[in-house]
């Protein structure tokens, strides 16, 4: 990309590209008097973890703590960014779901800000919610869970 005036719809592309293969979400390029912003949702995936096989224990060493062991009932939602968790599209407006909220596939289930950016985290399967697992305006780290939920 030689210059910015240059680029084409071919050089766009690869840029998109790039970004989805580095999982980044936004980007922005200004050459002159010419800027380009790139954004675009990150991907979401519903992970659910299954329970780990207990080590073999040494007589010499004290018995560790039972970890405790994922209901497999349940689906973990988990952030994909670092970021600030808000329950609601405002302070003063109602959360997007509750315990017990019956959800679709696509429907919001919170907002994450991260750089002045809100991005939407939507449900990638129908459930109901079981638990929500952070607090409104909690800050939140890449992977923890948000919510659990039972798939439909």
């Amino acid at each position: 990309m030689e210059r910015m005036n240059d680029m084409d719809i071919k050089q766009i592309k690869e840029i998109a590209e790039t970004m989805k293969k580095n999982g980044l979400t936004l980007l922005e390029i200004t050459q002159g008097d010419v800027a380009l912003r790139m954004e675009r949702q990150p991907e979401f995936h519903a992970v659910s973890i299954a329970p780990v096989p207990a080590a073999a224990e040494s007589p010499a060493e004290p018995a560790p703590r039972a970890a405790a062991r994922p209901d497999s009932r349940f689906i973990e939602i988990k952030s994909p960014m670092v970021g600030m968790f808000y329950a609601g599209p405002s302070p003063d407006s109602e959360p997007f779901v509750k315990v017990g909220s019956r959800v679709k596939k696509g429907d919001t289930l919170c907002v994450i800000e991260a750089m002045k950016l809100l991005n939407e985290i939507n449900a990638e399967r129908d459930g109901e919610i079981a638990e929500i697992c952070v607090e409104d305006g909690q800050a939140v780290e890449y992977a923890q869970v948000l919510f659990k939920m039972v798939q439909e």
